[in-house]
């Protein structure tokens, strides 16, 4: 069988071996008091939302685009969702409904689903639905059809019973795309939701209809390498390509880079549930000394329910870095943030190595590039690397990547003057 067509140009404390990191030095207003913004043109900087006032309605989020992250981004908030009704003794239950994405085919989420559903029973309930074949419209049958409207008759039951703090929806945008369901029967179903419910869209092909009452829009980007086979969906063929890196790069001014990091934490901690082996993850923090981040509930709720499967590490200030204002804890942070990084990714311990923030921390010049390059091309095969972050240069070794998504944000309800909120946001 031959390869598809090239593709032409186009917060816990540490454990394990780890030490928690120092606070260094605090800038005039902390993290508690910040607020996620767009950028202001000065420069990169992080900001958290420990001080923010929670909202109680909850927003429709739509993650599209043809990028990978869509999945995984959905799967984080629900990792943080979860984390924050373990922390503050709620209950927090999620409804995963996932469309054309039925049984005689694994997808890769699959694995983080196991992970969840494992480390948190009784809060995740899950319903798959169609059949495992791509296909185009013309090649629907009245079986999709079924599957399709059976899906959707369990979510609109999930959404008016209430009971469930968030609703995903994986892969609807595709079945509205291909026309499986009414789109104006969906639209006005999500538009009169339950206040307080989120409620996640994923997949390709979101319907303008669709998009219009999104309250935040976050399309993932598909940025690929020219060397590369692709399956028939477009993306990166793992049988195709023996010698795919297993470098993955979250980059971009929209929502969903380290949210879908955890979701690729999870899928490494699933595949070594189904294998029988430990599958460590090593998830380490640049620019990210104080608290309040949007990751903390979800790798606190990681850290409970596999303890000796997961190591956090922070490094950085509690201020934002912006660029001209670097003061030396800044490049000492850094550095020994990198030394640890290194040498994890050297040893083969972990199986994923999750490198949050990696990219402003090099654009800020906090960390020379060529190190890294080095790094990564001499880790173990075994070892996945996950980078996030916004970068306005993009460094060398992105051209190392077998996945690089783009996330672009089209639409946030922050804009809007909404509140975050706890569990979802942050």
């Amino acid at each position: 069988m031959n390869p598809p067509n090239r593709l032409s140009a186009a917060a816990a404390p540490a454990s394990g071996p780890l030490s928690p990191p120092g606070q260094g030095t605090t800038a005039a207003g902390t993290a508690g008091t910040r607020t996620p913004q767009r950028g202001t043109g000065r420069g990169i900087g992080i900001r958290t939302a420990a001080g923010s006032e929670e909202r109680e309605r909850g927003q429709l989020h739509l993650y599209d685009g043809d990028g990978k992250g869509k999945s995984q981004a959905a799967l984080g908030v629900v990792l943080r969702t979860i984390g924050l009704g373990i922390c503050e003794h709620k209950r927090t239950r999620v409804q995963l409904l996932r469309f054309f994405k039925g049984p005689g085919r694994s997808y890769d989420e699959d694995s983080a689903i196991e992970a969840l559903q494992q480390g948190f029973p009784h809060l995740i309930d899950q319903v798959r639905t169609g059949r495992g074949d791509f296909f185009t419209a013309e090649e629907a049958t009245r079986f999709d059809r079924q599957e399709a409207q059976r899906g959707w008759d369990i979510a609109k039951g999930a959404i008016a019973s209430a009971l469930y703090s968030v609703v995903v929806l994986d892969e609807l945008s595709p079945v509205l795309d291909l026309g499986l369901l009414d789109i104006a029967e969906v639209v006005q179903t999500l538009a009169a939701k339950p206040a307080g419910m989120e409620v996640i869209v994923t997949g390709r092909g979101a319907p303008r209809q669709l998009v219009q009452i999104a309250d935040l829009h976050s399309e993932m980007r598909a940025h690929r390498r020219k060397d590369l086979w692709l399956d028939e969906e477009g993306y990166p063929d793992g049988a195709a390509n023996p010698g795919l890196d297993g470098i993955e790069i979250y980059t971009g001014e929209g929502k969903g880079k380290s949210t879908s990091a955890l979701g690729k934490a999870l899928q490494a901690i699933g595949r070594g549930i189904s294998q029988d082996k430990s599958h460590r993850v090593l998830i380490l923090q640049w620019l990210k000394g104080g608290s309040g981040y949007t990751e903390d509930a979800a790798i606190a709720a990681l850290r409970e329910s596999y303890p000796h499967l997961v190591d956090h590490l922070r490094s950085g200030r509690d201020a934002i870095v912006w660029r001209g204002q670097q003061q030396p804890i800044d490049y000492v942070e850094a550095e020994r943030a990198w030394e640890i990084a290194r040498a994890a990714i050297a040893s083969g311990l972990y199986k994923t190595v999750i490198l949050d923030e990696l990219n402003p921390t090099v654009d800020l010049e906090l960390l020379p590039v060529e190190p890294i390059v080095q790094t990564l091309l001499r880790k173990p095969s075994e070892t996945e690397v996950i980078i996030t972050g916004r970068c306005k240069n993009p460094p060398a070794y992105f051209d190392l990547a077998s996945v690089h998504s783009e996330m672009v944000c089209h639409k946030h309800y922050a804009e809007r003057g909404v509140d975050l909120k706890r569990g979802v946001d942050y």
